[in-house]
């Protein structure tokens, strides 16, 4: 018989769903749904560039920039609108944000998870899950063939991490021991929180839509202490800070991609504090 460490049904039950959702998020698909971006996006520059050689066409141009975006925002990524830290990959790798709006390159990692209060984090690369800590220094790595999703949840002083590999969801302790497959059920679907029809975007919270825009939105990230929605925006080269509610805010960061060496995702928003 196994052993079964105390609290760890709760712990899988509560990264079961944090797991399936991003497994339904990030899973490959067909190849006319992955195209359909580049090329779509390759006729409107087709289309652009077109009209901008006639100086009605150059007007056209001005409102398409204008009709795509949030008009004021920021020039750059300046600082976060409430509490906490970011961590995002782009192809040059894993980075940690920091509420004043500076940020970190910790390495060339994949997906990643902050660990319970933000103190350390776990990343993949090729065939390794790796902890290390907010600084980039590696704390241990565990060995296994295309590891994927990591969520890491727990307690300060007890914590475990599940990730994908191999078809598999495994869960490992968050000192690196004892990993071990814990189910080898098939991921069912996970409501999405953002809706795309007629050219747009919105996103849902509370059933209702919080934000909407001309494009594709990539990402809807709730803030730790549940206040705001990061919106990702390519389509815009944007990130939008949204606050639903009565006191409804929005606050939009531009040139998101010259930032990030490419446009990013967000892999978590931790920690309130």
């Amino acid at each position: 018989m196994r052993f079964r460490a105390p609290g760890e049904q709760e712990a899988q039950e509560r990264a079961w769903a944090v797991v399936r959702r991003a497994y339904e998020e990030r899973e490959p698909v067909a190849w006319p749904r992955r195209h359909a971006r580049p090329l779509a996006a390759a006729a409107l520059v087709a289309a652009v560039a077109a009209a901008a050689l006639s100086p009605p066409g150059r007007s056209v141009v001005h409102s398409l920039r204008e009709a795509v975006g949030v008009k004021e925002a920021e020039p750059a990524l300046f600082s976060l609108p409430t509490r906490g830290e970011l961590l995002v990959t782009s192809r040059k790798g894993l980075w940690l944000v920091h509420r004043d709006g500076s940020k970190r390159l910790l390495g060339r990692y994949r997906d990643a998870t902050f660990s319970p209060h933000g103190l350390f984090i776990a990343a993949t690369r090729a065939n390794q899950l790796v902890a290390l800590d907010p600084k980039g220094n590696e704390r241990w790595t565990l060995a296994r063939p295309a590891p994927r999703h990591p969520v890491w949840t727990g307690t300060r002083s007890d914590t475990r991490i599940t990730y994908l590999s191999a078809g598999q969801l495994r869960m490992v302790a968050g000192d690196g021991t004892g990993d071990h497959v814990i189910t080898r059920r098939t991921l069912p679907p996970d409501p999405a929180t953002i809706r795309h029809r007629a050219g747009q975007s919105e996103v849902l919270a509370g059933g209702r839509v919080a934000f909407r825009g001309t494009g594709s939105f990539d990402q809807a990230v709730r803030s730790p202490d549940g206040r705001w929605l990061l919106v990702s925006w390519p389509t815009a080269d944007q990130w939008v800070f949204v606050r639903p509610g009565p006191k409804r805010r929005i606050v939009g960061e531009s040139r998101i991609s010259v930032q990030f060496g490419g446009f990013p995702r967000v892999q978590g928003w931790c920690c309130a504090g």
